[in-house]
């Protein structure tokens, strides 16, 4: 059992090694391929009774990465389409 679980493991990370090396040269052979992502921005301030105020901070469009995982350290893009509101917490 224990040799099945270590092999598992191996395996998955190779895997995830092979894909994020497979996902950078892909990145850079594209020439970093870069989009825009309009991400709206709110701040959740903590009141009493367990409540909280959210204020609108304004949108901006961000700089993303075409590619499956963060690249040149900016996030994917498919990441911040799906989330476009960033929250910011005191």
């Amino acid at each position: 059992m224990r040799r099945w679980l270590e092999w598992l493991v191996l395996v998955l990370v190779a895997g995830f090694v092979a894909a994020y090396v497979g996902d950078w040269g892909v990145y850079k052979l594209r020439h970093a391929p870069q989009g825009k992502v309009s991400v709206s921005h709110f701040l959740a301030i903590p009141l009493k009774g367990n409540k909280q105020e959210l204020d609108y901070q304004g949108t901006e469009d961000v700089p993303c990465a075409i590619a499956l995982f963060p690249q040149g350290k900016e996030a994917p893009c498919w990441r911040l389409r799906r989330n476009p509101n960033q929250w910011q917490t005191f």
